[in-house]
């Protein structure tokens, strides 16, 4: 009986009933007085306190924004255990007070796509502050969408239409945003500040905080610590949302090979869906996956092991040591997204495609001390020329100081 009832909630859910409904119900509420003062956050879908908006909330409490404004936090209800431990004030999102709270709000602060379904209020301006500088191609410039529960045609024309509500979007650098205006067909206001969320690398890039960082964390503090941050595939998924990835490093010999002197942290994209095994692997490899920001493990990291991940773009700031273990590089750049650039020539790091050369790099990185070569230079003045620890306040100034 239970099977049959989750069946017809499915289908409901799926006919499309459910968001005309919130979307009708969203349409009145915001028919109600304007909350002028009220401020609603959220990060990848309200999954995380992190990236971009958090690095705005953070500034606006440090400054006693507080005092005039309320800072409210969208969720994802399956996400609750995420937010202990913070201090903020939350609302469940897609609830009767979520719908109040966003149709009557004078400002949404977002880092990724919103339901289509949701009307954005003439009252209120939305930041949609984005999380990543584009190697992977985005919206209307992907050829061919391999993601479930889409098309290639219906996914562009969704993405260009949610762009429309955008009265604000952040950019990284002068590249992300010649990118942003085309794949996203944006025509508002492009704040080209840098990223908000990079000010944290700029201010707490010291020995003492970097320490402090190990200790919480319960951390080896006579090992090197690698960093190993794919992305996710499009096309290798189990349902909507929840992406497959297997872990083509082999682990055994990594340990063997450099394991009294190096520990890897383990983080995947928050839509990858799998749980590794990895207790044979106990204090050589921890899973930091479900951490909630990866600015910290950026930041204690000695160097950073990834793909196609924009993570390497914000690891730059850092001037450390960057490996690509690119096995799957011909499809993924020629038949799941393509790239705005020559990986292999542009790339601030070595490219490798199995673990015995992994291993290698690791250990000539290390012959070198862990400098990074003169070309990586070219790499920072294009990508990360305008991280200096102020972009929060930029965005802040821009968006509500100046605005209000």
């Amino acid at each position: 009986m239970l099977s049959v009832f989750k069946k017809i909630v499915v289908r409901v859910r799926r006919s499309g009933l459910v968001s005309r409904i919130y979307k009708f119900a969203f349409l009145l509420a915001g028919k109600l007085p304007v909350k002028k003062n009220l401020i609603m956050f959220e990060s990848f879908s309200g999954k995380q306190y992190s990236d971009n908006p958090r690095a705005i909330y953070e500034y606006m409490v440090d400054n006693d924004f507080q005092s005039e404004y309320e800072l409210l936090w969208s969720i994802d209800k399956r996400s609750l255990d995420k937010f202990k431990g913070q201090d903020l004030q939350l609302v469940k999102r897609f609830s009767l007070k979520w719908l109040l709270s966003m149709a009557r709000a004078r400002y949404w602060i977002v880092n990724s796509r919103l339901p289509l379904w949701i009307p954005k209020p003439k009252h209120t301006s939305y930041l949609q502050t984005w999380h990543g500088t584009p190697l992977k191609k985005l919206g209307a410039d992907i050829n061919e969408v391999h993601m479930p529960g889409t098309t290639t045609e219906k996914y562009r024309l969704n993405f260009l239409h949610e762009a429309k509500k955008w009265d604000y979007l952040v950019s990284p650098n002068a590249y992300s945003t010649n990118i942003f205006r085309r794949a996203f067909g944006f025509n508002n206001i492009i704040l080209e500040v840098g990223y908000p969320r990079n000010d944290f690398l700029i201010k707490h890039n010291n020995t003492q905080d970097i320490q402090s960082i190990k200790e919480r964390l319960k951390l080896p503090k006579d090992k090197k610590i690698i960093l190993y941050a794919p992305t996710w595939r499009d096309n290798d998924f189990y349902e909507r949302g929840k992406y497959k990835f297997q872990l083509n490093m082999d682990l055994e010999k990594m340990k063997k090979e450099i394991g009294d002197e190096y520990i890897i942290l383990l983080r995947m994209h928050y839509l990858v869906a799998e749980n590794l095994e990895l207790e044979h692997f106990k204090g050589f490899v921890y899973d930091f996956s479900n951490y909630q920001d990866i600015r910290e493990l950026y930041l204690i990291s000695d160097m950073l092991i990834t793909d196609y991940s924009s993570v390497f773009f914000d690891y730059g700031i850092l001037k450390r040591p960057i490996l690509f273990f690119v096995y799957d590089l011909d499809e993924y750049r020629d038949t799941l997204r393509g790239f705005y650039f020559d990986l292999e020539s542009e790339a601030p790091g070595v490219l490798v495609k199995d673990t015995e050369s992994i291993i290698k790099e690791i250990l000539n990185i290390q012959r070198n001390n862990f400098k990074v070569d003169s070309s990586f230079e070219n790499f920072y003045n294009k990508f990360c020329y305008l991280e200096s620890g102020n972009s929060s306040r930029q965005v802040v100034d821009q968006i509500i100081t100046e605005s209000e």
